[in-house]
């Protein structure tokens, strides 16, 4: 069983537009309301693909409460953990030619004494699982630090964690050897401060997280497809999308189908890329299931050092998150 942790889950509402046009009234050509939060999309895509998994899932106020019931309609198994602030709300905005603009909440604070409930509800549910994913940022408040500290707790415990996120409780991470780590192109170049060109360079910057703690590095490259380093070997893998329409959510499903696969090696690379250019196929924050996944569009090989990368910095979708109080908002950071 495979057991996921969002700290900062959300209601992610996705709308298809014509185009964005700053400043003028745009009419929907359609809406969706889905759950959101990467461990929920983890989550999501293997309950989606009968692989069994575990939710530990904080929630507050009416959108909190909102959140758990779509989640309950999805059948979900989860471990809901209430908490005083409210459950956050993001936006997203998807163009026809897969331009997404994504706007998220930052969120609510967690208390120390929250905190510490949810850690011992993630590792009450993980004595028997395979894996623990910890994913996604973190609310305002919570310490950098706190991906590690639950790293070295359920390491301690025998579990192996899978780390999933960006900044400084990426790099914090790094420390407590975290056995799976899934760095997307910018957040690999800026924990590493490596110049991200060419796969050489992705294969390099791979190598210094591994160096600085973590036992293995699935890289996702956007449109570039991913790299996975790990002790038994290095393997690049692509698959095309012909008509991509959502990217949010592709880098979960991407998560899911490696750990699904098996977490390791270049069979897990496979369902990791059939998995996330699934979901890039499919409306708003939706989690492809076996319909929806082709392993046979595939292509995994030894990495080419010279093979030059055609995904810009920063790529589509763009993310702007809100600010809080009034507060400049953050600088938007490359998609997940």
């Amino acid at each position: 069983m495979i057991v996921t942790l969002t700290l900062n889950p959300s209601l992610d509402r996705t709308i298809e537009i014509a185009a964005l046009d700053r400043g003028a009234v745009i009419r929907a050509a359609a809406a969706r309301l889905d759950p959101g939060g990467k461990g929920v999309n983890v989550s999501r895509a293997l309950l989606a693909n009968a692989v069994a998994s575990r939710a530990v899932v904080p929630f507050g106020g009416d959108e909190g409460r909102q959140l758990v019931h779509l989640l309950r309609q999805e059948g979900l198994d989860m471990v809901t953990v209430p908490v005083a602030g409210r459950t956050r709300s993001n936006v997203t905005l998807a163009e026809p030619d897969g331009t997404v603009t994504k706007i998220n909440e930052p969120g609510t604070a967690l208390s120390p004494g929250e905190l510490d409930t949810i850690a011992d509800s993630v590792l009450a549910e993980a004595r028997e699982a395979d894996w623990v994913v910890a994913s996604g940022s973190l609310p305002p408040e919570v310490p950098g630090d706190v991906y590690a500290r639950l790293c070295r707790r359920f390491a301690g415990a025998g579990i192996h964690v899978a780390v999933d996120t960006s900044g400084p409780p990426l790099t914090r991470a790094l420390g407590a050897g975290p056995a799976l780590i899934k760095p997307n192109l910018e957040e690999l170049a800026d924990a590493t401060g490596v110049a991200i060109t060419c796969v050489g360079d992705v294969v390099a910057a791979a190598a210094k997280l591994r160096a600085a703690g973590a036992r293995t590095v699935l890289a996702s490259l956007g449109a570039d497809g991913a790299v996975l380093v790990e002790d038994g070997g290095c393997w690049y893998g692509e698959a095309p999308v012909a008509e991509p329409r959502n990217a949010v959510g592709a880098g979960d499903a991407m998560l899911a189908g490696f750990l699904a696969g098996g977490g390791s090696g270049e069979t897990a690379l496979v369902e990791a890329l059939a998995w996330g250019a699934a979901a890039v196929s499919l409306p708003g924050s939706r989690m492809p299931g076996p319909a929806d996944i082709r392993r046979d569009a595939v292509r995994v090989s030894r990495p080419d050092p010279g093979r030059l990368l055609t995904s810009p910095l920063p790529r589509t979708p763009v993310t702007v998150r809100a600010a809080a109080t009034g507060a400049a908002p953050h600088p938007p950071p490359s998609p997940r």
